[in-house]
């Protein structure tokens, strides 16, 4: 979330930064804040004087009694109370306006860097580069769904009756090619220095509002009441919580860790084409890069994990852009966001299968992430998370872009990962 220095210091700057991010009300919400937060400021002093005041005359009591000033005392004793009453209310007001202004904090975006293009939706998107090799299908080309079909590598039919639809069944090669994307991106990741982290699949409630899906993306989330756990969006959320309420050395930095999870998307509000197939789930696999940096790095760190995400879709042999998102079509937490899109030939549409973001101090600050600098002073650390990569929209792709008459060819590079190198 923001700093109550972010938003008191830079008011105009924030603003505009809303206003970017199309976040309705923005100048009611920053006007509250900054009122709740003088509230909350004013008690504190009123709390802080009045304690200086009850220890000053606690250590005067005693001298006035040994002076047999009993009268003086006994004045200094009923001004300690009057004012301990005082106390009460001061504290109590001050802890009211504190979790205000902390639930008012929790609804306020992050502020988009200043390159992030103006813009409302994702035809505003820019596309920063395209790359990977045109694909000539033949005549008969069919979508990946009849393809799964044809072939027997997913039952979305089987995966409605056991739990729904959006859960598809991966069979034979279909799951021998998930697992083995899963095991090629994670070895790619090992390659490039991350650590892999195997974490739960459920976080509690502190977790979700630790990386921001919560209160944003509350009715996204499958939650289960009885234990009020929620099942994980992406492994950005257990991951980045390891380091929630943690101090780091600054000879840390940069943490660069990686993680295969399954992923859970209620998906609320989504129908039509687009979500036919593979192309939108409840459930899918997906390996996650997350990194905790300093300030002055993250630059760095992002166009390496940029660089990292490509280096994946090139070896797959998939064409791809990259498009940097405009203001009104990044997530809530992000500062800048970079999401790689493959094309699908079959289905003459691109599918998006990873975002790349920098939330900047975002995150670090709702989880209180810090490290300690040279100067031994602490200072909010900087969090990144990208999908290298989200899986189904990549098996729709490859199976799609390397049908051939004789069956679909796989990649050279997933090849020692399936241990076949066509689904026939």
């Amino acid at each position: 979330m923001l700093t109550i220095k972010q938003i008191t210091e830079n008011t105009d700057a924030v603003l505009r930064g809303l206003e970017k991010k199309r976040f309705k009300g923005a100048p009611e919400t920053i006007a509250q804040v900054i009122e709740v937060n003088d509230k909350r400021r004013n008690a504190q002093n009123e709390l802080d004087k009045n304690l200086a005041e009850v220890n000053s005359l606690s250590k005067t009591i005693g001298q006035l009694m040994k002076e047999g000033k009993k009268e003086e005392a006994e004045t200094a004793r009923a001004r300690v109370a009057e004012l301990k009453e005082a106390n009460k209310v001061f504290d109590e007001a001050m802890s009211n306006a504190s979790t205000e202004l902390l639930n008012l904090l929790y609804t306020i975006p992050n502020i988009p860097y200043e390159e992030v293009p103006e813009g409302v939706c994702a035809e505003d998107n820019i596309v920063e580069k395209m790359g990977g090799m045109e694909t000539e299908l033949p005549t008969d080309a069919l979508p990946h769904w009849e393809l799964t079909q044809k072939y027997d590598l997913v039952d979305f039919d089987l995966g409605v009756k056991i739990a729904g639809a959006g859960f598809p069944v991966y069979k034979g090669k279909g799951a021998q090619l998930q697992r083995a994307l899963i095991n090629f991106f994670l070895d790619e990741a090992r390659k490039s220095g991350y650590l892999e982290i195997m974490p739960p699949t459920v976080v509690n409630t502190a977790s979700g509002y630790g990386t921001g899906q919560l209160p944003d993306k509350e009715g996204q989330m499958y939650h289960c009441e009885v234990d009020d756990l929620y099942l994980i969006p992406t492994a950005e959320v257990p991951v980045t919580n390891i380091y929630r309420d943690v101090i780091l050395d600054e000879k840390q930095l940069p943490i660069k860790n990686c993680a295969y999870t399954q992923c859970f998307r209620r998906e609320a509000g989504s129908y039509g084409k687009d979500v036919r197939g593979l192309n939108r789930l409840h459930e899918f696999a997906k390996v996650e890069l997350v990194r905790i940096d300093k300030p002055e790095h993250s630059r760095e760190s992002h166009q390496e994990m940029l660089n990292h995400v490509e280096g994946l879709l090139q070896k797959l042999e998939l064409p791809y852009r990259i498009l940097r998102l405009c203001g009104g079509d990044m997530s809530f937490t992000a500062a800048l966001c970079f999401d790689f899109e493959v094309y699908s030939e079959a289905q003459k549409r691109w599918l998006e299968v990873s975002s790349v973001s920098n939330f900047d101090t975002y995150q670090a600050n709702r989880l209180k992430c810090r490290y300690r600098n040279a100067d031994k002073k602490t200072e909010l650390c900087h969090t990144l998370n990208g999908s290298a990569l989200a899986l189904p929209r990549i098996v729709a792709a490859l199976l799609e872009n390397n049908q051939t008459p004789e069956g679909i060819r796989i990649p050279k590079a997933l090849v020692p990962y399936c241990g076949f190198d066509i689904i026939d």
